[in-house]
């Protein structure tokens, strides 16, 4: 078994880092003399840059947290523009340690690098270290069946005319393939595991709209980060920032039934989806953005 990592600074030095860079503070599934292992993980959106820090648990405040970040940044060769953090229990602490630092900070479940490498840390790193407790790792894995949130309805001006629920290979998201930076409008393309077979199709969503611009200049300032087909309720439903949610449209039996598939791909990808939006079905996009759902029990 290994003992608790204390600090820790990695950056690939043959790929350039991002300037969007993704936090977290929030206390692990290991318990070292008797008390919870609490850590600053903090990436850049390519997943190139790491620095893994653990806090004594009497240090924990947004004093200590502004240090680390200041260090991050001291030693990172792309300075950040922007840090999201997907912790709605660590808003206060995190928001204002960012709130001195020279940064634009940006609370969002967006954050999918981050969310690769606490995976990894979850299945590879915590359960070697001494003191771990798997009950603890398993406490907020539980169901979504109790979510009570109501969508908030777009304003009209930025509903789409149609919709279609479509596919398309992997490969195209990946090097060689047809969809990058160059050619995606407004929107991003989330990291995608490396293990994940190049054959496989992703589910995703086009939105056609006279307005496709605003719309997707809308989605961009939201920090969209996944959609989902809700079938009890027939919505497809926009997940935005921290814990936000935009109905986007109503599912009659037609499309409740494609929602039903939508949901199964993304399942299969590990919550892996896109969502385009478009002027017309030949118009290049407005918008893409590659999606993926936040993994529960992070």
């Amino acid at each position: 078994m290994s003992s608790v990592e204390e600090k820790g600074f990695e950056s690939s030095a043959a790929v350039s880092g991002s300037a969007e860079w993704e936090l977290d503070c929030y206390s692990r599934p290991v318990v070292a003399d008797g008390k919870k292992l609490w850590e600053v993980l903090i990436t850049d959106s390519s997943g190139k840059m790491r620095v893994c820090e653990a806090l004594p648990s009497n240090r924990v405040n947004s004093r200590e947290l502004r240090r680390v970040v200041e260090e991050a940044i001291d030693k990172a060769d792309v300075k950040p523009s922007t840090i999201r953090f997907f912790r709605g229990a660590m808003f206060n602490m995190i928001n204002i340690a960012l709130s001195e630092v020279e940064v634009v900070a940006r609370p969002s479940r967006a954050t999918y690098a981050l969310a690769q490498w606490l995976e990894e840390r979850y299945r590879d790193v915590y359960p070697k270290m001494e003191g771990y407790r798997q009950s603890m790792a398993m406490a907020d894995t539980g169901s979504s069946f109790l979510d009570i949130r109501t969508p908030t309805k777009l304003p009209d001006a930025l509903r789409g005319e149609k919709y279609a629920f479509v596919s398309l290979p992997l490969a195209e998201f990946r090097e060689g393939g047809g969809i990058n930076a160059e050619n995606i409008g407004v929107g991003r393309i989330c990291p995608i595991d490396d293990d994940l077979a190049s054959d496989e199709f992703v589910s995703g969503i086009v939105i056609l709209s006279s307005r496709a611009k605003a719309l997707a200049s809308w989605m961009a300032g939201t920090e969209i980060s996944s959609l989902s087909a809700d079938l009890r309720r027939r919505n497809l439903v926009i997940e935005a920032d921290i814990n936000t949610q935009f109905l986007m449209a109503r599912l009659n039996d037609g499309q409740r039934e494609e929602g039903a598939i939508f949901e199964e791909g993304k399942d299969k990808l590990r919550g892996l989806h896109f969502v385009s939006v478009q002027k017309d079905e030949d118009d290049d996009p407005a918008g893409f953005w590659l999606l993926r759902e936040m993994p529960s029990g992070l």
